[in-house]
């Protein structure tokens, strides 16, 4: 029964979270001159910062990698809750299926979620699947940063996993979109995308200050 009312319970309290939340935006035309172009991207964001985006990005229809771990079960409720569609796969399981449909969606230019670093880690390293998509598909990576001026953050996780609580300071932080032609060397590109997601989620960082 708990597991069951779970999600609802995350939802409510994500609702609250960011219904009591002093929210700045930075950088959201990059998002909107995407919008204008009528085709999808591909957000990029750490996998600690991911629980404000849930409410700041609700009805948004994108397509975010979740993992088929029970506790990614919760996480894809409460994902449908907030109209965001979860694609369920991860490195250990249905990582092949979840990166045919992804791609898929893609060259349907629709929009695309990913956690670089996720499921497991190591924290803030880009693994390969987000490049590769966005090399795939032509779809650039916006890449997307959060954060809370009051949060819980679980010391023991291998990322220190935040989740942000009501009545606090928000932000979210866009940077300009990164493109990944065939020919483009993806180890360099990899190191770009963390730098950009570094120095935005530290600029998130000060304006909750």
């Amino acid at each position: 029964m708990l597991r069951a009312a779970a999600p609802y319970l995350a939802y409510g309290i994500i609702s609250l979270t960011g219904w009591t939340t002093r929210l700045k935006v930075v950088g959201g035309k990059h998002r909107e001159e995407l919008k204008k172009r009528g085709k999808g991207w591909i957000y990029a964001f750490w996998h600690q910062r991911q629980v404000l985006l849930t409410y700041t990005h609700r009805g948004d229809g994108a397509h975010i990698l979740v993992s088929r771990s029970k506790d990614g079960e919760i996480i894809a409720k409460v994902m449908a809750l907030s109209g965001i569609n979860a694609v369920r796969g991860s490195s250990s399981r249905g990582a092949a299926a979840a990166t045919r449909e992804l791609l898929e969606l893609a060259t349907e230019g629709r929009v695309i979620g990913f956690t670089p670093d996720g499921p497991k880690g190591p924290a803030r390293q880009v693994k390969n699947g987000v490049l590769y998509l966005a090399k795939e598909s032509g779809l650039p990576i916006l890449p997307l940063a959060s954060a809370s001026s009051r949060k819980l953050e679980f010391a023991r996780s291998w990322d220190r996993f935040q989740i942000p609580l009501p009545f606090a300071k928000g932000a979210l932080v866009y940077a300009p979109p990164i493109y990944v032609g065939p020919n483009d060397d993806v180890a360099a590109k990899s190191a770009e995308l963390k730098a950009t997601l570094d120095r935005i989620t530290d600029e998130a960082d000060r304006l909750v200050q």
